[in-house]
């Protein structure tokens, strides 16, 4: 596991935007080969997707050849209400970027059969290869996705009752009436999460610190499901400096070394490619460990 750390949610989003990018095209999806990745609602990746987008405006990123799959959708919530993942998805990225619409997956939290639902979206995922970058943001209490404290690390897409920590958190974006909040969701598991490739986790603000500092500074607790994360072999968590407030001294200063040694590795390894000593395709390929 990686812990990057930048002094502002803007400057947290747009590194996550670049590693991204950089991901996408090392990775040259066509359409027969297409990138997976998976994708979070909420505050937290507001920041990247901003950026995301300019650079698709820019030119150096394109969605064309990339399927997406988000972690989760309200149950019972029309498709068209102002707050359903689904058009949270639309208003804040896919419809400012060049995404063919057929290559989007959202949970469908008004399907007849609920569970039939989550084991077709289980489905679709594996019959395109699996995720190969899943993007998440974390709740307070260090749920990702909307596997709440408690829920199975070894747990699939489902239904799930939500918090009530939970619902207070979200009351914000229904005009603060906790009536209006739904209280069950359809999310990707835990193991959804872990079984994608590479996983990019955004955690920015002081009320998330203490999340943070359980998730990676003690052992793997489903009460803190971003602990999880510690079992996924390459990991990578994005943190504002306000969200490092909980964790000690020695675990900041031992990040920030790995991170410098990190980009030691690759300036050389950029280096190397640009003499031409790399063997083809062993540039493209992932240098350091996240382990």
């Amino acid at each position: 596991m990686r812990l990057i750390i930048r002094d502002d949610a803007p400057a947290v989003g747009d590194y996550i935007a670049n590693y991204i990018c950089k991901r996408i095209n090392e990775y040259a999806p066509t359409a027969e080969r297409p990138f997976v990745l998976g994708l979070p609602t909420g505050s937290s990746p507001i920041a990247t997707y901003k950026a995301l987008i300019k650079l698709v405006k820019a030119g150096k990123l394109s969605f064309k050849h990339v399927i997406t799959f988000n972690m989760d959708e309200y149950v019972g919530l029309p498709r068209d209400h102002s707050e359903s993942y689904h058009t949270f998805m639309f208003r804040e990225f896919f419809s400012h970027i060049d995404i063919p619409p057929s290559q989007v997956n959202i949970l469908d939290g008004n399907a007849e059969d609920l569970i039939g639902e989550c084991k077709s979206y289980e489905a679709r995922i594996k019959a395109v290869g699996g995720i190969e970058l899943f993007l998440g943001g974390i709740g307070e209490d260090g749920h990702i996705a909307f596997n709440e404290p408690g829920s199975s690390l070894a747990s699939r897409t489902r239904i799930k009752t939500l918090a009530y920590e939970t619902i207070l958190a979200n009351a914000r974006f229904f005009n603060n009436d906790l009536s209006q909040v739904p209280r069950m969701a359809l999310t990707v598991g835990v193991a959804t999460v872990l079984d994608s490739r590479e996983v990019v986790v955004v955690v920015t603000g002081q009320r998330k610190a203490l999340a943070l500092s359980k998730a990676i500074e003690e052992g793997v607790n489903h009460l803190w499901t971003l602990s999880a994360l510690q079992l996924h072999p390459w990991a990578l968590i994005v943190v504002d400096e306000d969200a490092t407030a909980e964790l000690h001294v020695k675990t900041v200063k031992y990040f920030r070394s790995i991170e410098r040694v990190q980009d030691e590795v690759e300036r050389t390894q950029a280096e190397l490619k640009a003499r031409g000593v790399l063997q083809a395709g062993a540039a493209e390929q992932q240098v350091g460990s996240m382990e």
